[in-house]
């Protein structure tokens, strides 16, 4: 049964300051997204802003996330941002809400199983070889550029298989970046704007109609051969729903398969470069990093049973991605409600940042100090759970996020266990808004150890 709160006087949600006629809070979403957000904890803990003429409600109390996304969830549906996502992830479980979405949870939740993410895992530790074999000493690499062609290689090899997949994986190294850049713009902009014949538009839906298509092709080549293949997309077309006996589409495996490579790529590839660049920052921790994965790894590569292992690693892991979280993501209310004795209509949007609510100082001590030691078992400030939430919680929680540990683990300790990596000098890195604040540049030096 849903939770109630107890009968008594509500009100509206205090409005953000520097609202403006027609355009509302638009300006500063567009202008600094990443500190606008961040200052609205100083306003309450559910405070009203407007983009455009579309009012939001903004959840800055993890209480309240959590009542919306677990103890109410029912009372909630998707919100508009994942709405504006339709159009290029179908009805994927990304943007699927209700039966339909728990069906398809159901039939895709054993590709995700233990035992198949250890076959992904052979495929995550070759990449990982294979990118840290490609550096050379002292020659300067962009770290985002190849931890993204290392994410993309991984989610591709997880998904394809044979000969007749590489076009696809080919497709995805083209395309996939340029919707990656786009998603954020698309999901918070009026839709309006996405029919303006501008370059940015042009590009993201050439992008995303290459890639729904070539994904359908190499769908239509797998059911029409005879033999067994092995990877994601296999196990996505033979899976059967369990009440009905139902085999999903063609067109909705596309849409999982789109949805899977989309967050097997954004986040593993953007909090393995803040992981590095935070390292190269602090040499303490990226000395016992390398005497951790020393220990556990030695000469050989980084398999499946590594992991459990890397403790040190998981910290700072687990804290690189509390400094550079999420930025948004939305709910919508299914009827009228009172949340925290703030009265919110039926069919209104509530959001919440897990960037902001990360870097609160109400939350964690010292906030944007980098500290994977906060994350040891036993730790006094140990998170709480419902504080820290980077992959969501309740029954829209990641289905990947344990392929995404995985994947973030093997790169950071097959990277460890031959390199340091050096900042380069005269490069300041700020951080860009996209779905998961991605670095302005990062460049850095491989130096062996």
């Amino acid at each position: 049964m849903a939770r109630t709160e107890p009968a008594g006087p509500t009100m509206n949600a205090p409005v953000a300051p520097g609202r403006l006629p027609l355009l509302g809070h638009a300006l500063p979403l567009w202008r600094q997204p990443i500190a606008f957000m961040e200052s609205l904890r100083e306003h309450g803990d559910i405070v009203r802003l407007d983009i455009g003429t579309w009012p939001v409600h903004m959840l800055t109390n993890p209480d309240h996330v959590h009542a919306v996304l677990v103890e109410r969830a029912q009372q909630f549906g998707r919100g508009r941002v994942f709405d504006r996502l339709r159009p290029m992830f179908g009805n994927g479980i990304v943007t699927t809400d209700g039966d339909f979405h728990r069906k398809q949870r159901r039939m895709m939740q054993p590709a995700f199983h233990r035992n198949q993410i250890a076959e992904y895992a052979e495929v995550m530790s070759r990449a990982a070889q294979d990118m840290s074999g490609s550096w050379t000493a002292g020659r300067e690499v962009s770290v985002l550029t190849e931890t993204r062609r290392y994410a993309l290689s991984s989610v591709a090899g997880m998904t394809f298989s044979g000969e007749l997949s590489r076009p696809a994986i080919a497709e995805v190294h083209r395309s996939l970046p340029i919707v990656l850049e786009g998603m954020l713009l698309r999901a918070v902009m009026p839709k309006a704007l996405d029919r303006l014949p501008i370059p940015m538009n042009r590009r993201f839906d050439a992008a995303a109609a290459r890639l729904r298509g070539v994904i359908d092709q190499v769908i239509a080549q797998y059911q029409a051969e005879e033999e067994d293949r092995d990877g994601l997309l296999a196990l996505l077309l033979s899976s059967r729903d369990a009440e009905t006996g139902a085999a999903m589409s063609a067109e909705q495996v596309r849409d999982e398969v789109i949805a899977i490579m989309f967050a097997g790529t954004e986040t593993p590839a953007t909090t393995l470069s803040w992981i590095f660049h935070e390292l190269g920052r602090n040499p303490e921790a990226e000395k016992r990093l390398h005497a951790e994965v020393d220990a556990v790894v030695g000469e050989g590569p980084v398999g499946i049973a590594h992991i459990p292992r890397l403790t040190y690693a998981n910290s700072v892991f687990q804290e690189a991605l509390r400094l550079h979280s999420p930025l948004l993501f939305t709910r919508n209310a299914l009827a009228p409600l009172t949340l925290g004795g703030v009265s919110i209509p039926a069919g209104a949007e509530l959001a919440y940042s897990p960037y902001a609510l990360h870097r609160d100082p109400a939350l964690f001590r010292d906030p944007t100090v980098f500290d994977p030691d906060r994350w040891r078992e036993g730790a006094d400030e140990h998170p709480r759970a419902h504080r820290y939430m980077p992959f969501g919680a309740g029954h829209h929680k990641c289905i990947g996020d344990s392929y995404a540990v995985v994947e973030i683990l093997t790169a950071l300790a097959t990277v460890a266990a031959r390199w340091r990596l050096v900042p380069a000098p005269g490069v300041t890195v700020r951080e860009v808004p996209a779905g998961i604040p991605q670095p302005s540049e990062l460049p850095m030096i491989p130096v062996a150890r």
